[in-house]
C-alpha cells in the first residue's frame, strides 16, 4: 500500500533578489523592496512530500527519524541563518523562493529510504510556491490534462 508522508522544517535566511543582467534601475523596478542593498530576510516552512509503500514491520513510509537527520545534514545545516545569494547554489541565479524550492527538491531527491513528490515553501503568510521536478504538483496541472 502506497502511503505519502509530510514532514515540515523551519529555518530563517536572508537574501536579496538582484541581478546582474539588469542595470540598478530596472532591479528595483523589478524586485522592488526586496531589492534593497542590506538585503532582507525570511522565516521559512519548507514541507517535503514523499511517498512509498508501507512497510508491513514498522508501519511506516519511512523512519523520520531518518528523514529528520538526513535534513539537519542537508538543509538546515546549509540554509538556516545563512544569506543565501552566498552560497554557490546562487552564485548563477537570483535567490527567488522558486529558485531556493528547486534547490530544495534537488537536495532532498538524494533521500535515499522513500521517493521525493514535492516541496512546498511558505516564505510569508501571502507566498508560497511549490516544485514537483519535471511533472507539476497535484492540483497545479495545466488545463485539459489529467
Amino acid at each position: 500500500m502506497k502511503a505519502y508522508l509530510n514532514r515540515r522544517y523551519h529555518f530563517s535566511a536572508s537574501h536579496r533578489l538582484h541581478t546582474d543582467v539588469f542595470n540598478k534601475a530596472k532591479n528595483r523596478e523589478l524586485f522592488g523592496k526586496c531589492n534593497n542593498p542590506h538585503g532582507h530576510g525570511h522565516n521559512y516552512t519548507v514541507q517535503v512530500t514523499f511517498s512509498g509503500l508501507i512497510n508491513p514491520e514498522t508501519g511506516m513510509v519511512c523512519n523520520l527519524a531518518d528523514l529528520d537527520s538526513f535534513a539537519q545534514k542537508n538543509l538546515l545545516s546549509r540554509f538556516d541563518h545563512t544569506n543565501l545569494n552566498t552560497l554557490e547554489s546562487f552564485a548563477d541565479k537570483v535567490s527567488t523562493t522558486e529558485n531556493l524550492s528547486i534547490e530544495i527538491y534537488r537536495i532532498f531527491q538524494s533521500f535515499p529510504a522513500a521517493h521525493l513528490e514535492q516541496v512546498h515553501i511558505e516564505e510569508t503568510s501571502n507566498n508560497s510556491f511549490d516544485f514537483a521536478g519535471d511533472r507539476a504538483p497535484f492540483g497545479m496541472r495545466a488545463p485539459g490534462t489529467i
